[in-house]
């Protein structure tokens, strides 16, 4: 282990969210000895969003760091929009990110952690006594597993609906997503199909503002909608599609042989648990939830603290975002530290135990 590679610290944040970032942003503040890595750019999961997506959360619950988050419009702000802001919060308290560097693997020492991490010129070691997981949930797209869902014209990932002007479209999934998608990219014009595997939608899913812009569409006929149908092959020109009743498949019933052009899938993403597997973090039940602190958020590991998303392990049914993550910046300075970032505001008075027995699978 070359010593021009290996680096001390007293905290090694791993995940430049917009959560790692407030908690980057409190540690400097706090005078800190903290370094910080991510595998990708800021924000990354933010960059593969569709272009102009608009948050759901408004302005004040996603400023970080008590840096106000303003706008020229009073409204929700797009993805791009937020990449922006997050860039100004990096500028301003010069925080220091070692973008495009991966941590490939954290191991356990007596009174500590040795990081190894890769980035285009070599691997270096990085000795800490606490490690911060920031990495999110969204590292990867959940794959349904049927031929041909490898096929090009196939994606799990909205990029733009100028793809499919004048395509025929495919959308698998009926939440707030595959919604939006679908009206997007008709008013795009796209001609645009939804498999979903239910029988209907679920109001509590999509929000009320989209939903019924979407049944209106669907009832004159501009979406096309295909209930109770889930794909299971697909080729270069169809998709072979399976009716299902309460979301099994029936296979005793004819399928249905649907032609288009694109596939595109809104099933959901999942984290990358590898780290937290690596360190001992024990991951409880079917959503593998990290066992943590509360009030600290230390996982049963001492010294390995999580922040954000990662925190409620594989979401079905979404439970922390950003504008619910904010205090796990606070709580784990507080424990580093012993005192609350003042930018954070008031430290909360109580803590909120998360219910993962009411999660749905996608």
């Amino acid at each position: 282990m070359s010593t021009n590679h290996f680096k001390q610290v007293d905290v090694a944040i791993v995940g430049a969210g917009p959560i790692g970032i407030e908690l980057a942003a409190c540690l400097r503040r706090a005078n800190v000895n903290y370094i910080h890595f991510d595998a990708h750019q800021i924000g990354y999961t933010l960059t593969w969003w569709p272009r102009n997506t608009h948050f759901f959360s408004t302005t004040e619950r996603l400023a970080i760091a008590g840096v106000p988050l303003q706008n020229n419009h009073q409204q929700r702000i797009t993805g791009e929009d937020y990449l922006a802001y997050l860039r100004g919060v990096v500028e301003l308290f010069d925080l220091q990110v070692n973008t495009f560097e991966r941590v490939t693997s954290v191991e356990r020492l007596a009174g500590g952690f040795i990081l190894t991490t890769q980035n285009q010129a070599g691997m270096r070691y990085i000795s800490c006594s606490n490690v911060v997981l920031a990495i999110g949930d969204m590292e990867y797209p959940n794959l349904v597993g049927i031929p041909g869902e490898e096929l090009p014209h196939v994606s799990h990932y909205f990029r733009d609906p100028h793809d499919y002007f004048r395509r025929r479209l495919l959308i698998v999934g009926g939440k707030n997503s595959a919604a939006e998608t679908a009206l997007r990219c008709w008013r795009a014009g796209a001609e645009v199909t939804i498999s979903y595997r239910r029988a209907a939608f679920d109001d509590k899913r999509i929000k009320h503002w989209i939903l019924p812009d979407l049944l209106a569409q669907i009832e004159a006929g501009t979406i096309s909608f295909l209930p109770e149908t889930v794909p299971v092959a697909i080729t270069p020109t169809h998709v072979v599609l399976q009716p299902c009743e309460e979301g099994e498949i029936d296979v005793s019933a004819e399928p249905i042989i649907h032609e288009t052009d694109h596939v595109l899938f809104h099933t959901g993403f999942h984290g990358d648990q590898s780290l937290l597997r690596m360190v001992g973090v024990e991951l409880v039940g079917d959503n593998r939830v990290p066992v943590f602190d509360p009030d600290t958020m230390e996982t049963n590991v001492p010294g390995v603290y999580l922040a954000g998303t990662v925190a409620a392990g594989v979401q079905q049914r979404y439970t922390l975002f950003i504008e619910n993550c904010h205090e796990h910046a606070g709580k784990i300075t507080q424990a580093l530290t012993g005192r609350w970032p003042e930018a954070l505001g008031n430290v909360p008075q109580r803590n909120v135990e998360l219910d993962f027995s009411q999660i749905e699978a996608n």
